[in-house]
């Protein structure tokens, strides 16, 4: 009989590998059995959190048994091969399509696009177009491209810092106040020049959920250049946003349809309701995207052109957000994220009876919503508090500071996902109220998060 064998004998948790550490940080000199393996990393992960419960992931955490079967089918795909797997690539054309339509792009035959590893890779490519055109733009003027910047709202998300960080490009940061949560257009002349490549403009705040208004911006951006000829572009982060206004806002002008949008990015793996890794971004038209940013690599016995920071990724996700399109169509779409809204704007009522809290946002952008302390309600404790306290019960609501001038003031943020469902929600706006009260019974200031003196009896 041999020692595999042998080993297979031994009861579970007594095997080799088993029944001594499991946190290897040096590769072991040898095999161990696969269920052994296996049994280490499902135990050691455990400890995480309930990815149904994360109300702080705007990622997707649920998809369907046909979803996983195809899921499982096709992880061996690597999108970057579209010689070997034409078919993939079609359908990923096929997606990208479905989204210049879903966002107005003006003609069909005019417009490119390409999926990517998610929002912030969508981003960097639509900077980089933006950064490319206006360095064509200079050169072809006769003009220095040594100092481009690009404006937004100081709520963005970090990768538009990584960006501007890893390409050279300044940051031009317009801050949140009290009298402007969101970036509004407020002082947008004071900081455009001749060195601008874009405007940024967010379908959707990572902070509070709120939408800023495209048009508005791009009107005023119509005005600049009246007077002045700068001709700013705008992109438009959708990464939450772009995936919600075509089905719950479909009136709403702020894709395509605005004539300054030169481009969107999405998160196919954010309100596209598919597992992490895809992201979208879509270019209004071919001219928008510099062709000398477009690769044409040869690569096992094929020819194919590539924008991309990555090369190798997944496919799987990819047929996952058209598996998505082809089963849910327009009208499932917006038949999850009107629910989706319907609890956020269940669950924003809820904490808005509250004496303790006042709401930023209630949820009718997307199904997000933000609260914090009313001025004066208490010195003893904070939203810090409650959100160790409703991790004690397995729900993760984040508390955070606000960005720019507003830094000061802490909020809560929840995101309402597929998957939330209203007796969820109802379970948890009870544990709310119940973790508000018993904080709100405390005689005396708590220390820190996480160890309060009245927990201590």
């Amino acid at each position: 009989m041999t020692d595999a064998t042998n080993d297979q004998l031994e009861p579970i948790f007594t095997r080799k590998g088993e029944a001594s550490t499991a946190r290897y940080t040096k590769i072991p000199l040898l095999e161990m059995l696969p269920e052994t393996a296996y049994r280490i990393i499902k135990d050691e992960t455990m400890l995480d959190g309930n990815a149904r419960l994360n109300l702080a992931t705007f990622v997707g955490t649920w998809m369907d048994d046909n979803a996983q079967r195809l899921y499982s089918d096709s992880f061996d795909k690597n999108m970057i091969d579209k010689d070997e797997y034409p078919a993939t690539a079609a359908i990923e054309e096929y997606c990208w399509r479905i989204l210049s339509d879903l966002w107005h792009a003006p003609d069909p035959d005019d417009v490119i696009g390409t999926s990517t590893i998610g929002s912030s890779e969508a981003c960097m490519l639509g900077g980089l177009a933006l950064k490319r055109r206006w360095q064509h733009a200079r050169r072809a003027a006769g003009k220095d491209t040594e100092k481009p910047n690009l404006i937004m709202s100081s709520a963005v998300q970090v990768c538009w810092e990584k960006f501007c960080n890893y390409f050279d490009v300044e940051m031009r940061l317009i801050p949140t106040t009290d009298e402007h949560p969101l970036f509004d257009g407020t002082g947008l002349e004071d900081v455009v020049d001749e060195n601008t490549i874009g405007v940024v403009v967010l379908m959707g705040v990572t902070y509070t959920g709120a939408y800023e208004p495209v048009e508005h911006i791009a009107k005023l951006l119509d005005g600049i250049q009246e007077r002045t000829g700068l001709d700013i572009p705008i992109h438009v982060d959708g990464a939450s946003g772009a995936m919600v206004a075509p089905f719950l806002q479909p009136h709403l002008p702020w894709d395509f349809r605005v004539d300054r949008v030169a481009s969107i990015n999405t998160s196919g793996h954010k309100y596209g309701l598919v597992y992490p890794g895809v992201g979208w971004i879509v270019w209004r038209n071919v001219a928008s995207l510099p062709d000398d940013l477009v690769f044409r690599v040869s690569y096992l016995g094929g020819e194919m052109p590539t924008f991309a920071l990555n090369f190798s990724r997944p496919g799987a996700q990819v047929l996952l957000q058209y598996y998505r399109f082809l089963r849910l169509g327009r009208a499932g779409y917006t038949a999850i994220q009107q629910t989706s809204q319907d609890v956020a704007k269940y669950l924003s009522a809820g904490v808005a009876e509250l004496d303790a809290f006042e709401l930023l946002t209630d949820g009718s952008d997307i199904p997000v919503f933000a609260w914090r302390l009313k001025p004066g309600h208490t010195d003893n404790w904070t939203l810090y508090h409650l959100s160790e306290r409703l991790r004690v019960k397995g729900w993760l609501v984040p508390a955070y500071p606000l960005s720019g001038e507003q830094a000061d003031q802490t909020v809560m943020r929840i995101v309402c996902r597929n998957g939330l469902s209203h007796d969820l929600a109802e379970d948890l706006l009870g544990d709310i109220r119940s973790e508000t009260a018993l904080l709100d019974s405390l005689q005396a200031p708590i220390p820190h998060p996480g160890m309060p003196p009245a927990f201590h009896h």
